[in-house]
Order: structure tokens, then C-alpha cells, then sequence
């Protein structure tokens, strides 16, 4: 490393998943010559085996705290963080997880890496989107490079830890909670591999393979997986979210959490993660930073002073507790080091610590990291052992090493007893890898590495006999033992025998437990499937006994019997007779099947006529005949809803005796569809929803087990998804109108709004005129329709368009301040005389009266003209009926309907109450004829009492709009 520009530093940022590694690796290979300092020593490893693939052995070099392989010339240094030589000069220089810097124990060296290291052309910071403002800040001519996540990871809620999805990564933040996660997989799920940072990169590497083999599907890990392994988890589930950091038990922030969840989904297979074993659902807003990968920026990074002063141990003190001149930067509190050197300024090493080479011993002496936990007296004596013996012998005695050593080289014990016997080796792995510690520093580096490994095979080896491969020949024996116990069944189906698990029994389906090592699985199985065959022929029995109230047809198209799936439905001969399929094993077989599937079809019989007794009877009703009787059998085959325009014309011929007789069959009339009410409710609609899509698709697509869940939640009406079939949601009781689906008998209520507005004629309307009323045929969204539906604007909109509405939007009227000439007078009286003469009075027509204009009407929107630039236009909006002309007048003649109905007057076009001809003593119109007698006003009375017809709109800029406003004003 050497020092360089800032202006050659790149900081390539962002969330897991983001290639940011690989990115540079591909850049250091790119220089002649490159280092990379790597968080762990697993992660260097797995990098420093890539690079050798690509370069060769004898070009890459690899240096952590217990490991150094280095060849004669290397050009590529693979490293920890920790590691990285600082005396070499390298093309490209680059350091991952920079945002470590914020941990208290290892944060310092991070910030200094951050600070000084640097290659001689290219520099690169790899970290967290949330290191950007205080690397511009620290070094604000760096070029930050923000990389987005190759997937997508989304929040999947909770799921007890026996429900985990294959393929789930469980973190837990101890070893107790890790060891029990993993015991509870084992017997639940057939086994887990185990991940910590406690074990030794040989055993971490092991357990992933393990998991990365498919020899598990579930690995149960702390936050170790959080950083730099590369697994192919596709769900992350937190078993805790609280840690003890070496300080204090604290929550995790969530950027830690988005570190540990990102681990889920790789490249562009997309991940999950959720919460268990007890843990809360994670709130709103932490799943939106989880999911957006939008976390707190990082303000104050750990910090400690680098620049040491080796003259004496109180002038190395003083200078590493030096505070920082950044605020940026925070020095970090009392290290494992500090707290070694304290321990050996009070004891016999002060006095041999003379010296600037004696402290600078000293001070290397104290950076042996405390692997085994033990506490700083105990630390301190090791370290004050080491350093005698090198100040007074020149190296580390080798008996005394060799005693320690000695007592770690036994492979025997449980996995807590290897463990600590591993982090003890881990130690003197340390010590032989020093230079010129050792009087044969080679022997002992091959030894200490022996025993590691060794250890760590023993270590790995043991868990997988605790969490993955329990022997279960004892188990296997009694199975096949004619005296054998009774298999015990508990709630969960849950087959045991003897305390030991053997699988589980769903219905009439067993399923084996994962066998173990090399038993033999064929074997197991037939032993225990005599073990089950009594439960099986038991069950039958209580099935075919069973009443209809311990089954239930899943949205699904599954048939539970107390709550465990038995059979499941498929297409039949006819609609409303699917077939059933048996969901069993061969244990279930001859009479037992027979009285099984008997039991089933009567009860799915039953269930259908009851479910759907309204539209079953009209398969056949006894009292319709004719047309009447095939509408209502087309009522039978499309399940209760009939689109009305199907059958338009056949309606149009019923007369209203056999309508009397249809409506008491439950049959009613809408403006848009024929149905039956009592089948629109939650129940009948997801039945059948089930028999349709058995015959249309199946039920295993879109929409079949989602619209049931709408319908229940009661919402009037909803945005459809383009996936899913149109005919699904009709057949549950939707109309699709526009981009929105809307409830059938919601939709028919807004007929009933908007029938009367239509028909309503303002000009005769004594007193306030209702809500959304308008002129000519027309009228106005209400917040009763829109709060019907429960959408307004551009939705509602979308919705009167699909049903044949078409809008008219007109400007309000602006004033025109100009004065009246006589030349604009008088074609204003030439205006008044034209319009007198033309007949604009729409004539309203109920929807329910003309079905097919409700369905069949073209939707044309006016445009308003263009107002000035200057002034913001306000619109009036008006609806009207498609299909017709708005200059039509009421009181035109129109050929009238025949048949007893159109004879009949309808409430809604009966007449506005108030005087139907001039009163007595008011003269008539100049030339009007005498009424006929009967109290009704002859045609030119009618015409003279015609309300005056609706305003043109004209152009504002042309002179009719400037007589219009004109005419306004003198009026």
C-alpha cells in the first residue's frame, strides 16, 4: 500500500447482492499488481482460491491473523483487513465491508484502511449505501459508484420454525439458540447445517457445503452469514433480533438486519425473509428500509490513533488514547490490546520494555487476539509469558509451547469441548505465524495447522451426528420387531415410537421422516408403513362415520377432513359433478377406499345442492315454460349470474306474469345482469368459483384462492389483475367495467341512482333539485355513487365509460367585459329568433326499460373548447346515456312499446305533481287551439310552455360568445 491522490479513490457502494466483490477481484486482476483486504478469514480463503484459479499459485499471496502463505514473488495479496501488509507497494488496492468501521472492536483498523490505504493507481471502498455521506465527507474528492441489488427481497412475515420454506437460512445470536433451532430442524425437517463465527473456518466451510450440497436445506447460523459468504439462501428468517455485542444485549439497527436478510436471494433469483421462533412481526417501517434497502447514513466512524509512539509505554499509551480532530470520527473505546498492555505496564514486563524496539514488541505482543474469551488477566499472563521469553531468550521457549499445543491435539470430546479446544489452537496458530517468534517457526505453523484441522474435522463431524445424520438402528430394529410398542399419534400427526420420531401422517398420506447416514430408507419405510396401517384403517372408519361438519372444500379444490387434506376435486362429466381424487397411500386400500370415497361424493352432493340450492332449482323448474324456462337454465349453467345482454331479447318477450313467477324462483331483473341475490353471498360464490375453474383452467390458477379473500372482505369494488381470467371474477359476483371490478348487486344500486337523475326534467322540478342532477338526460358523479363503489376520479370514471356513459365536459362560463354595439345587438336578436326555433329538450328513457343501451352505447367524451392562456379553466362535467343525440327533445314522438309493460306506467316516469295546463283567466297564446276537454293542453300549448333548452357553448375568442355574455348582462 502506498499513499496516492484522492482523486483515484472510487467507493463502490450499496446492498448485499450487488456484485461489489466480484467487481473487485475483476479490477485488481486488471493491474499488474493488487491487494484486497477482506472481513474474514473464510471470506479470504474462498477469494484467495479464486484468484490462484485465475493467476496461478505461485502469483497470489494469502496473510490473516493464523494463516501466511506466501511464494517467492507474488503479485496479488489476498488478506484480512487486519493482515494487510502495509509496506508494500501495490497497482490496486482494495477493501471490503468498509462499513465495519462502526463496530467497537474492530472498527479502528477499518477507518484506517479507509484513510491510508492506497494503491499507486486505483483505490477501492466496497461497503454499504450507508457509508456515502461520510466518505465525502473524510474524502470529498472520491468518486462514489452506487451499484442496485441484482434482486429483489421481500418481507414474508412469520412462520413457526417447523413452517420454514427449504432453502431458509435461521439466524439466532448465541450458541445455545443456535444448537436448540438446529435440534428442532433435525427432528421437524430431517437436519441443518450450523454456521458461527465461534467454529474455525475449516468447520464453517464444511457446514456450507453441507448446506450448498443439498445435503440439508436449512442452515441455522448467527450473523456470520451477514458478511461475505456467498450461499444459496432463498429465505432468511430471524429466530431473535437482539445480540450481545461485547458490551451490552441491544437490538440490531436495521441496516445489521438488511446485512443479514440480504443474504437471502442471489444474483437474479429473488429472496425473502421473515421472522420466527417467537420473534414480533417486524413493523411497517423497518420492512420498507428491509425491503428498499434504505437505511440511516452512517455519521461517526471508530477511530484510533495509528501513528504510535514507541519511546517508552507511557508514551505509547498517551498516543493511543489521542482523540481524533474529525467529528466525523469518534475514538473507540478500551480494546482487548489496551487492556493487555495495561495489564503488562503493572507486572514484570514494564522493566523489560526499554527501549523503542522492546515497546514496539511489547505492543505486538498485546495485539494476540483473545480467541478463547478468558478474562484480561488471564489474557494478560499469556502475553506476559510470550513477551519474557522473547526479551529474555530472543523466542517463544518451545517446551512450554509445545505443552500447550500439546494439550489442545486430542480430537475426543463433545462439540463444546472442541470448540474451546479449537480457539486455544487458534491462538498458537497465531503465535507460530509471527516472525521470529519461534525457534522453528515452520514446525510449528504445520503443527498448529495440523490440529486445527483435525479438530475442526472432529468438530463438524460431531454436528452433523447432533443436527443432520442421528443414528436410528435402535428405532429401525423395534420397527421391525413383532413385538413391538403401539406407534403414539399426537395432534400434529406426529408419529413416535419409543420417544423416537418416524414421520408424520396427514389424512390418509404418510410421510417418512428423512432417513439418516446410510440406513437403508426402502426398508424404514415398509416397516413403517405396518406401523401405521391400524391408524389408517381406524381413520377410515371415523370418516364414514363422520357428519358433514368436519369437512370442508378449500378455495384450493382440497377436501379437509378435520382440518387434513383427504382428497382433492377434478374435472367431471358435468359442471356441478366434479370428480374425486383421493389423496392416499397404497395403505388404503379394498373396502377402507370404497367407504372413503362413498363418503366423500355423498357429502360433496350435499354440499353443492345445499350451498347452491337456488341455482340448482333451476335446472328444471316446473312453472316456466318457453323462453322463461331457458333463461332460467341458462341461469343453471352459468351458476346464477347471466350477463342481461345475453339474453336481451328473450326478456323483452316475457310479460309480467311470467316475470312474477321468475322472481318468486329468486330470479331478478337488473340493468345489467339477471341473477340470483341469495347466490351472490360469500359462500355460493366460492363454490362456484371452485366448479368453474375445474372446468376452465383449474383451480391452480390466478385468482381462484385470492377473489374468494376479496369477496369476504367486503369491498364493493377493486382494480383487477391483468393475469387473472375476466370470467372469474363474473363468475364470483363481479362486473368487469373498465380496469376495476365492481359487486354486481353494488352496480345495480347505481342504476337505481342514476335512472332517476336521467329521467328527471329540471324545468318541472318545484323547489331544490336532488343531488347530481343535471339538464338534457344527464347527470353528476355524487359522492353517494362514488362512496358506493369506494373510488372516485379517473377509477369512477373508467367504470361509467365501460358501462356506456358518455362524458360531456363544457366550461364554465368566464365574463366578457365588452361593450354592446348596435350591429352586435341586433344579430343578438338574430341569434334570440334562431334559437327560438330549434328543439334541443333530450327525451329521458329509464335503463332499465332499454337494456341494451346500458351495454351496447359507445362512450364519446366532448371536448371543451380551449380557454386563454391567461385564465384556468373550470369544466362541467355531465354524464349522459350513449347512443343518443342531445338536441332531442322530451316532448318528441317516439313509436311506443307494445306489449301489456310498456303499457304499464313505471314509477319513475310518472309525471312531476303541479298544473298540467295554464290557470283559469290566463290568456292563451295568440292562434293556440282550445284543449280537448280532458284537462290536457293542446300541442301549441305545449309548445309555448316548453322550458327554455340548454345553452350553446361557443368559441370565446368568436363574436356569438361575446353576445352570449353580452345578452347575459342586459338580462
Amino acid at each position: 500500500m502506498t499513499s496516492a491522490p484522492s482523486q483515484s479513490v472510487k467507493a463502490i457502494l450499496g446492498p448485499t447482492n450487488t456484485g461489489k466483490t466480484f467487481y473487485a477481484i475483476e479490477r485488481m486482476l486488471a493491474h499488474p499488481s493488487g491487494m484486497i483486504g477482506l472481513p474474514l478469514r473464510l471470506l479470504a480463503r474462498e477469494v484467495y482460491q479464486r484468484v490462484v484459479e485465475r493467476v496461478g499459485v505461485q502469483a497470489v499471496a494469502l496473510v490473516t491473523g493464523e494463516e501466511r502463505i506466501v511464494p517467492a514473488k507474488p503479485r496479488y495479496w489476498v488478506a484480512t483487513v487486519e493482515a494487510m501488509p502495509s509496506d508494500i507497494h501495490v497497482d490496486c488496492v482494495a477493501v471490503d465491508e468498509i462499513q465495519t468501521a462502526i463496530d467497537f472492536d474492530r472498527g479502528h483498523v477499518f477507518t484506517d484502511r479507509i484513510l491510508k490505504a492506497r494503491g499507486v493507481h486505483e483505490t477501492l471502498l466496497l461497503g454499504s449505501g450507508t457509508m456515502a455521506p461520510v466518505i465525502r465527507k473524510l474524502l470529498p474528492h472520491a468518486e462514489i459508484i452506487e451499484r442496485p441489488r441484482f434482486s429483489q427481497l421481500t418481507y414474508s412475515g412469520s412462520k413457526k420454525i417447523s413452517r420454514q420454506p427449504t432453502r431458509s437460512a435461521i439466524v439466532a445470536f448465541s450458541a445455545r439458540q443456535v444448537y436448540a433451532i438446529a435440534e428442532l430442524i433435525r427432528r421437524e425437517r430431517g437436519g441443518a447445517a450450523v454456521v458461527m463465527g465461534a467454529l474455525s473456518p475449516r468447520t464453517r466451510n464444511a457446514q456450507v457445503d453441507l448446506y450448498q450440497n443439498g445435503d440439508v436445506d436449512f442452515l441455522v447460523a448467527t450473523d456470520a452469514i451477514g458478511m461475505g459468504l456467498n450461499l444459496d439462501i432463498h429465505h432468511v428468517a430471524f429466530a431473535d433480533d437482539t445480540k450481545w455485542d461485547g458490551h451490552q444485549s441491544r437490538p440490531l439497527t436495521p441496516s445489521e438486519l438488511g446485512q443479514i436478510a440480504g443474504r437471502a436471494g442471489r444474483h437474479a433469483r429473488n429472496g425473502t425473509f421473515g421472522v420466527t421462533g417467537g420473534t414480533e412481526n417486524f413493523d411497517e417501517e423497518l420492512v420498507v428500509q428491509l425491503e428498499t434497502h434504505d437505511f440511516e447514513p452512517v455519521k461517526v466512524l471508530q477511530w484510533r490513533n495509528s501513528a504510535l509512539d514507541f519511546g517508552s509505554i507511557e508514551a505509547l499509551r498517551r498516543s493511543l488514547e489521542m482523540a481524533p480532530q474529525d467529528r466525523t470520527l469518534t475514538r473507540v473505546p478500551t480494546a482487548t490490546d489496551q487492556h493487555a498492555l495495561e495489564f503488562l505496564a503493572r507486572n514484570e514486563a514494564a522493566a523489560l520494555a526499554r527501549g523503542r524496539d522492546a515497546v514496539r514488541l511489547l505492543w505486538e505482543c498485546c495485539q494476540i487476539p483473545d480467541y478463547q474469551g478468558i478474562s484480561p488477566a488471564a489474557h494478560g499472563e499469556i502475553v506476559t509469558r510470550i513477551f519474557g521469553d522473547l526479551r529474555r531468550h530472543g523466542a517463544v521457549s518451545a517446551d512450554w509451547i509445545a505443552e500447550q499445543v500439546r494439550f489442545c491435539d486430542n480430537a475426543e470430546g463433545d462439540i463444546d469441548t472442541l470448540s474451546n479446544r479449537i480457539r486455544q489452537i487458534r491462538t498458537w496458530t497465531f503465535v507460530a505465524t509471527r516472525k521470529n517468534w519461534l525457534e522453528d517457526p515452520v514446525h510449528w505453523r504445520e503443527k498448529t495447522k495440523d490440529i486445527e484441522d483435525r479438530l475442526s474435522d472432529a468438530l463438524h463431524e460431531r454436528l452433523t451426528q447432533r443436527f443432520v445424520d442421528r443414528r436410528t438402528s435402535v428405532l429401525l430394529r423395534h420397527l421391525k420387531d413383532k413385538r413391538m410398542a403401539s406407534p403414539e399419534i399426537n395432534s400434529q400427526g406426529e408419529v413416535r415410537l419409543e420417544g423416537h420420531l418416524i414421520g408424520t401422517l396427514e389424512g390418509f398420506r404418510f410421510t417418512l421422516a428423512r432417513s439418516e447416514g446410510d440406513l437403508d430408507a426402502k426398508g424404514l419405510r415398509g416397516a413403517a408403513d405396518s406401523v401405521v396401517a391400524p391408524e389408517i384403517h381406524n381413520r377410515a372408519d371415523r370418516l364414514a362415520g363422520a357428519p358433514n361438519e368436519e369437512f370442508v372444500l378449500a378455495t384450493d379444490g382440497r377436501l379437509r377432513w378435520r382440518g387434513e387434506v383427504v382428497a382433492e376435486l377434478a374435472e367431471g362429466d358435468s359442471l356441478y359433478r366434479p370428480r374425486i381424487i383421493m389423496l392416499a397411500d397404497e395403505t388404503l386400500t379394498g373396502p377402507d377406499l370404497e367407504r372413503v370415497q362413498d363418503r366423500l361424493s355423498l357429502w360433496l352432493r350435499h354440499h353443492i345442492n345445499t350451498v347452491l340450492e337456488q341455482v340448482m332449482s333451476l335446472e328444471a323448474p316446473a312453472d316456466l315454460e318457453g323462453s322463461a324456462r331457458g333463461i332460467a337454465y341458462q341461469l343453471f349453467e352459468h351458476l346464477g349470474l347471466l350477463p342481461r345482454g345475453a339474453v336481451a331479447d328473450e326478456v323483452k318477450g316475457l310479460d309480467q306474469d311470467v316475470r312474477g313467477k321468475m322472481r318468486k324462483l329468486g330470479i331478478k331483473f337488473g340493468a345489467y345482469h339477471i341473477y340470483l341475490p341469495l347466490s351472490l353471498k360469500p359462500a355460493p360464490r366460492e363454490l362456484a368459483l371452485i366448479l368453474f375453474a375445474l372446468k376452465h383452467g383449474g383451480v391452480r390458477q390466478p385468482g381462484v384462492t385470492d377473489i374468494p379473500h376479496i369477496v369476504l372482505s367486503g369491498r364493493t369494488s377493486f382494480e383487477v389483475d391483468p393475469e387473472v381470467d375476466t370470467r372469474l371474477y363474473e363468475i364470483a359476483g363481479f362486473k368487469v367495467a373498465g380496469k376495476r371490478a365492481v359487486r354486481i348487486d353494488i352496480l345495480e344500486r347505481l342504476a337505481d341512482i342514476i335512472r332517476p337523475l336521467i329521467a328527471l326534467d329540471p324545468t318541472r322540478v318545484q323547489g331544490e333539485l336532488p343531488a347530481g342532477a343535471a339538464e338534457g338526460n344527464g347527470f353528476r358523479v355524487t359522492v353517494e355513487m362514488t362512496s358506493l363503489l369506494g373510488c372516485s376520479g379517473e377509477d369512477f370514471s373508467s367504470i361509467l365509460s365501460s358501462l356506456g356513459y358518455r362524458l360531456r365536459r363544457t366550461p364554465k362560463p368566464v365574463a366578457v367585459p365588452a361593450e354592446a354595439s348596435a350591429e352586435t345587438l341586433a344579430l343578438a336578436e338574430t341569434l334570440d329568433a334562431a334559437e327560438g326555433s330549434v328543439s334541443t329538450e333530450p327525451v329521458a328513457t329509464p335503463i332499465e326499460d332499454a337494456p341494451g343501451l346500458a351495454e351496447g352505447v359507445i362512450n364519446e367524451a366532448t371536448e371543451a373548447e380551449e380557454l386563454p392562456a391567461t385564465a384556468e379553466p373550470e369544466f362541467d362535467e355531465v354524464w349522459f346515456p350513449g347512443g343518443r343525440r342531445n338536441e332531442q327533445r322530451r316532448g318528441d314522438h317516439r313509436p311506443r312499446r307494445e306489449g301489456a309493460e310498456s303499457q304499464q306506467r313505471r314509477p319513475d316516469r310518472q309525471r312531476p305533481k303541479g298544473p298540467r295546463r295554464p290557470p283559469q283567466g290566463e290568456d292563451r297564446p295568440q292562434g293556440a287551439k282550445p284543449g280537448s276537454g280532458k284537462g290536457r293542453p293542446d300541442k301549441a300549448d305545449r309548445q309555448d310552455r316548453r322550458p327554455p333548452r340548454e345553452e350553446r357553448k361557443f368559441d370565446p375568442d368568436s363574436p356569438f360568445a361575446a353576445l352570449a355574455a353580452l345578452r347575459g348582462k342586459t338580462e
